[in-house]
């Protein structure tokens, strides 16, 4: 199994390009279920869970082709068409590989009337049910029932009728679900409290260049009328606010200065006001970002929320920069019980961090150390590799796996700034 070996103490500076977006590409990839014309999705991530999703497809019927970067992209051209879907069910062999593979449950409803699908794998960040994905599918006709670790959804007559739902909390999978579900349907659902990251605009976007009619775009409140067809599309993905925002992270805690290429600081607010409040210069160019610092990292008080808060996807790495900072830090994770793993990681390489609860208090040391860790989830991956670019000797970070699923090319990339970093097998 490959490990990541990084020498830390290497100041990053240079151009950094940012992929497109795993978690819209994890999205945008079932909408073409939803069609029997071929969908092209460009600046398509080399990522595993995307690789992992095409599988998936395969094994419903879709056939994909993939081309390589066109030279405005970073990533590949994928090309999926569903001309004629083979099977309706999602075996748990595949599924309990990644979570987002419970997002073919909507698309597969809305065409075919029925769905099959495990129940979910990825990430053990904490209790993640699917209740609101299966109560939003109810509300705009499916019905329901679960047997032996999967859920079946059909839609009587062979076809959603539509309806309202309002979220009782804000749910991100949950609205993509059931807004795929909903294009396809005999009449107009209304999904209120609906999350309003921007992955779920560029689903929309998607959907409505298939043809789908969708308004409120970007609110918490979608309206949507049922369509009898979609068409194809060529589309690209948004580069990935999470992976930016991972990088910024990395080049503050060298004192580094690094201009992430192909960003879209609209989409990233909540990061840019953090980094600024922590003293991290952040300058606009376009689409574009420069990072860097000049003096000392000032402490924070963060609290994850969903969009446009702050993002449970960068707490992690937050609290790895925040390691080295001037004074105590107050961190609370809102969303997800368990998303601490991380923390023993770092604190065998010197960090003074103290969890109560979803609640951690990070007092900054002068000095990290480098050490053997483990990686448990994939942002707590990234978190370890940034700790090390600071650490005195050598961090050595093991189940590099994680890492894989979410950022594309990582020692390539920060090689090309500076970082000491190399990629190692077992053998």
């Amino acid at each position: 199994m490959d490990r990541i070996l990084i020498r830390g103490g290497n100041r990053l500076s240079g151009r950094l390009p940012i992929s497109g977006a795993k978690n819209a590409a994890l999205t945008l990839m079932p909408c073409a279920l939803l069609t029997e014309e071929p969908v092209t999705l460009r600046n398509l991530p080399r990522l595993a869970d995307v690789d992992s999703f095409g599988h998936l497809l395969n094994q419903l019927g879709c056939s994909t082709r993939i081309e390589g970067a066109r030279p405005e992209d970073f990533g590949r051209v994928m090309t999926i068409r569903a001309g004629k879907l083979t099977a309706t069910e999602a075996p748990y062999d595949i599924v309990r590989k990644m979570r987002a593979s419970i997002l073919v449950l909507g698309p597969l409803i809305g065409r075919a009337g029925e769905a099959t699908v495990s129940l979910p794998g990825g990430c053990a960040i904490g209790n993640r049910p699917i209740d609101l994905h299966l109560k939003a599918l109810e509300a705009i006709g499916a019905s329901l029932e679960m047997a032996a670790g999967y859920v079946k959804a059909t839609a009587p007559g062979g076809r959603l009728s539509g309806g309202k739902y309002t979220f009782p909390i804000v749910s991100v999978g949950a609205t993509e679900n059931v807004v795929m579900a909903a294009v396809l349907a005999k009449g107009g659902s209304r999904i209120e409290n609906a999350a309003r990251e921007p992955e779920i605009v560029d689903l929309c976007n998607l959907l409505v260049a298939m043809g789908a009619k969708i308004s409120g775009i970007g609110t918490e409140t979608l309206e949507i009328e049922g369509v009898d067809r979609l068409h194809g599309a060529t589309y690209r993905v948004m580069p990935d606010r999470i992976e930016a925002g991972s990088y910024a992270c990395a080049a503050a805690i060298t004192g580094g200065s690094v201009e992430l290429v192909g960003v879209k600081a609209a989409d990233m607010h909540a990061t840019i006001d953090a980094l600024i409040a922590a003293g991290v210069t952040v300058e606009e160019r376009g689409e574009n970002l420069l990072v860097s610092v000049s003096g000392p990292l000032q402490p924070l008080t963060l609290s994850t929320a969903p969009y446009p808060g702050f993002a449970t996807d960068m707490q992690a790495q937050f609290m790895a920069m925040l390691c080295m900072a001037q004074g105590a830090s107050v961190l609370t994770e809102t969303i997800f019980e368990n998303r601490y793993m991380h923390v023993p990681a770092l604190a065998r390489r010197g960090a003074n961090i103290e969890v109560h609860g979803r609640t951690a208090v990070v007092r900054g040391v002068e000095r990290l150390t480098g050490a053997p860790v483990m990686a448990t989830d994939l942002r707590a991956s990234m978190s370890l590799i940034i700790a090390g670019l600071v650490a005195d000797g050598e961090t050595q970070v093991s189940r590099v796996y994680h890492l894989d699923r979410g950022y594309e090319r990582l020692e390539e990339k920060l090689s090309a700034v500076g970082a000491d970093i190399e990629r190692v097998g077992d053998g």
